[in-house]
């Protein structure tokens, strides 16, 4: 029986199996089995064929976006829109074949905009190049899904089940369990809060289907157990995702105004360009990208360029962002701005800048 099989069969016996107290540890067994056999399901095979198109794309710019959805939805066409690079669009499935990559300009920030192919059901799987635009989309640090606004909300729960199988988070935050295999000792259990839906007899259960009988485990939050499974295997990626709903002009208002209301969503027509630039503002909030600026000594800042940083980003930060050896000539920063106690502020690399500041390094002598 191959890993598909395996899959299908431990789903059917999931969804009829009721869920109760009685049942809840077998379900977590389940549960556990699934996630194994998915992550044996993306490794790549130890006999090597030949070499195909691959999708992989140098990371450029400031950060990148990767653009998932169903054939035919105007991914090339918003590619096409809000960049300088063209991809070929028309009014057939899978007019795009391999990654495009562009480039929106916004706010002094480059962001990378990718196009990839259009994914099908059963991605996950490896059916339509699906491995190959999963692999792509998990670099990204924003999932722009595009959706067709008159094909209903089943396109947007297939899209996310796919991508879930696969282990992509969307918005959503890494869980806070504590979890350390160790050499001896047993398992270790404890929790610092009241728990609903895991208990020490369910983590038991679970570590040692996968074989882990030495470990530490710490839960500081009521978790799930998919949550639980998600830290021990501790390859998930969590990343933020904006629902974009295209093809506005095919619906009613009511439909529009409904879906605009959704949360992380915007509705747009790429064809008619209604919307484009909330759509890029969009995306440049959800991002949560920062822009400071830099001054010489003696001189007014520089307010032409300025860096664009991620949020909660420090000092050291802003000098690996000017030259990568700048950290070993350190001496200290003045701070003009909203992260400033004082106009000026004398601060070390562990301070935490915010937007609009401006920044003088101070090397040694």
């Amino acid at each position: 029986m191959g890993i598909l099989e395996k899959i299908a069969e431990i789903e059917k016996e999931m969804s009829r199996t009721q869920k109760n107290k009685a049942t809840e540890y077998h379900i977590g067994l389940l549960k556990a089995k699934l996630a194994r056999y998915r992550t044996m399901l993306l490794e790549p095979s130890s006999k090597s064929g030949g070499k195909g198109e691959g999708f992989d794309v140098m990371k450029s710019g400031d950060a990148r976006v990767a653009m998932i959805g169903f054939p035919s939805v105007g991914k090339s066409t918003f590619l096409s829109k809000a960049t300088e690079t063209r991809s070929e669009s028309a009014n057939y499935e899978f007019t795009t074949l391999t990654c495009i990559p562009g480039k929106i300009h916004y706010k002094g920030a480059n962001i990378q905009l990718l196009d990839l192919p259009g994914i099908i059901e059963g991605a996950a799987q490896g059916k339509g190049r699906g491995r190959q635009v999963i692999a792509v989309a998990k670099t990204a640090d924003l999932i722009l899904m595009m959706l067709d606004a008159s094909k209903g909300e089943k396109q947007k729960e297939l899209l996310e089940k796919e991508l879930e199988s696969v282990g992509i988070r969307l918005n959503s935050r890494k869980p806070n369990i504590y979890f350390k295999v160790k050499k001896g000792g047993g398992i270790s259990f404890n929790a610092t809060c009241k728990l609903t839906h895991l208990n020490e007899k369910l983590v038991y259960v679970i570590l040692h289907d996968y074989k882990i009988h030495n470990a530490e485990v710490l839960v500081r939050e009521d978790c799930t157990v998919d949550e639980f499974i998600d830290v021990i295997l501790g390859n998930r990626k969590y990343i933020k995702c904006l629902y974009c709903y295209n093809k506005i002009d095919q619906i009613s208002l009511e439909e529009v105004d409904r879906l605009a209301r959704e949360p992380n969503s915007v509705v747009c027509s790429c064809e008619m360009d209604l919307n484009m630039d909330y759509l890029i503002e969009k995306i440049w909030t959800t991002l949560d990208l920062l822009r400071v600026y830099t001054k010489r000594r003696g001189e007014y800042p520089d307010f032409e360029g300025g860096l664009i940083l991620r949020n909660n980003s420090t000092i050291e930060h802003v000098c690996h962002h000017i030259h990568r050896t700048l950290v070993d000539d350190f001496k200290y920063a003045l701070v003009w701005g909203t992260s400033a106690k004082h106009q000026p502020q004398r601060v070390g690399l562990n301070h935490v800048v915010e937007t609009e500041d401006v920044i003088q390094i101070v090397k040694k002598i």
